[in-house]
C-alpha cells in the first residue's frame, strides 16, 4: 500500500460557526482539511477570508494544527464568513451571513499551481453561491491533472444553490459524496427517478460517469456505489456531542482510502469510524490526542494488508 502522504485540497469556504456555546472553525472545505492532515495527507485550505480580526484568528488557530495556509487569500474589503447555528431536536440549523470573503475566491498563479499538483480536492455547492467563486471554482477544477480526485461534497444549504450549479459541478466531478436526505434531492433537479437509493446511485455513476457515489446516512453509516458494486456499512454507536463536520470528516476518511486503492468495504468502515469521531467531539474541528490518532490511522493500514 503507498503510505505517503497526497496533496488534499479542501476548495470554497473557511468561516466560523458560531454555535450557542461559542464560536468553533468551520465550513465543509476547511473541516475536510483539518481531518485529512491529521490523515497524514499533506492537506491545504483553499480559500479567504477577510483582513480582519476574526480572519486573523483563522490564520492563527490553523498555524498550530498542521494546515498548509499556502492558499488563503486575504480580502481587504468583505469580512471573514461566519455562520449562526442552532440546534432543533438534535441537528443543526444554519443562518449563513453574506456576503463573505470566501464569495470573492480570486483565480491566481498561486492557485493555478496548486491545482496542477493536487492528488484530490473537495467542493461543494455553497462557496458557488456568487458567479465571482464559482467561475474560480471551476477554473480550479479545470486545472487539475486528469488523475486527480475531484470530489463533489454537496452539502446543500437552502437557498444557496441551483439547478445549473449542480449540473456543472457533477460533471466536473470523478467522486459525488451526499446525505441520504439529498441523495432524492439531487436526482429530481437532474431527473433521475426511482424509488431505491441504490438505483439513484447507480444511475447518478452513469449519468455523470462518476467513480464512486458516497451516502452517508447519519447513525445508520453509510452506503458506497462504484462501478463493480455496492457496499454498505451500519455505522458506529457513539455518544453524539453534535453532528457538524461529522459529514466532512468522513469525506477525507473515505479519500484517504480512496487514494490508496483501499475496496469499498473497507473504505466505508474506516470513514465510518472518523465520522463517528468527530460526532462524538464538540464543533467540526476537534483536537486529538496523538496516541489516539495513531491508533485510528492505524486500522485502515491493518484492514489494507
Amino acid at each position: 500500500m503507498n503510505k505517503k502522504g497526497y496533496i488534499v485540497v479542501g476548495l470554497g469556504e473557511a468561516l466560523w460557526d458560531m454555535l450557542p456555546t461559542g464560536k468553533h472553525l468551520g465550513g465543509a472545505p476547511l473541516n475536510f482539511a483539518y481531518i485529512a492532515s491529521l490523515l497524514g495527507e499533506n492537506a491545504l485550505i483553499a480559500s479567504r477570508i477577510g483582513n480582519d480580526p476574526l480572519g486573523a484568528e483563522i490564520q492563527a488557530e490553523l498555524a498550530g494544527r498542521n494546515l498548509n495556509t499556502g492558499g488563503i487569500q486575504s480580502d481587504s474589503k468583505l469580512p471573514t464568513g461566519t455562520v449562526d447555528v442552532r440546534f432543533r431536536d438534535g441537528q443543526p440549523e444554519y443562518e449563513i451571513r453574506q456576503p463573505a470573503a470566501w464569495d470573492a475566491l480570486e483565480w491566481t498563479p498561486t492557485w493555478r499551481e496548486i491545482a496542477a499538483k493536487c492528488d484530490a480536492v473537495c467542493f461543494g455547492s455553497l462557496a458557488q453561491r456568487a458567479p465571482k467563486s464559482r467561475e474560480t471554482i471551476q477554473n480550479f477544477l479545470e486545472n487539475t491533472r486528469p488523475e486527480c480526485l475531484r470530489v463533489l461534497d454537496i452539502n446543500l444549504r437552502r437557498p444557496f444553490y441551483e439547478r445549473d450549479v449542480i449540473e456543472s459541478s457533477l460533471h466536473l466531478a470523478t467522486i459525488l459524496k451526499l446525505n441520504d436526505l439529498e441523495l432524492p434531492e439531487i436526482a429530481a433537479i437532474v431527473g433521475l427517478k426511482s424509488d431505491s437509493s441504490r438505483a439513484l446511485m447507480q444511475q447518478l455513476l452513469d449519468r455523470f460517469g462518476l467513480k464512486i457515489v458516497l451516502v452517508t446516512c447519519g447513525e445508520h453509516g453509510a452506503t458506497a456505489a462504484n462501478e463493480e458494486k455496492i457496499a454498505s456499512h451500519p455505522g458506529f454507536k457513539v455518544r453524539v456531542s453534535d453532528t457538524i463536520g461529522a459529514g466532512d470528516a468522513f469525506t477525507a476518511a473515505a479519500i484517504h482510502c480512496i487514494l490508496r486503492g483501499i475496496d469499498l468495504d473497507k473504505t466505508l468502515a474506516f470513514a465510518n469510524k472518523w465520522a463517528s469521531w468527530v460526532a462524538s467531539q464538540a464543533g467540526a474541528m476537534p483536537p486529538i490526542a496523538e496516541q489516539q490518532r495513531l491508533k485510528m490511522l492505524s486500522e485502515v493500514v491493518a484492514s489494507a494488508s
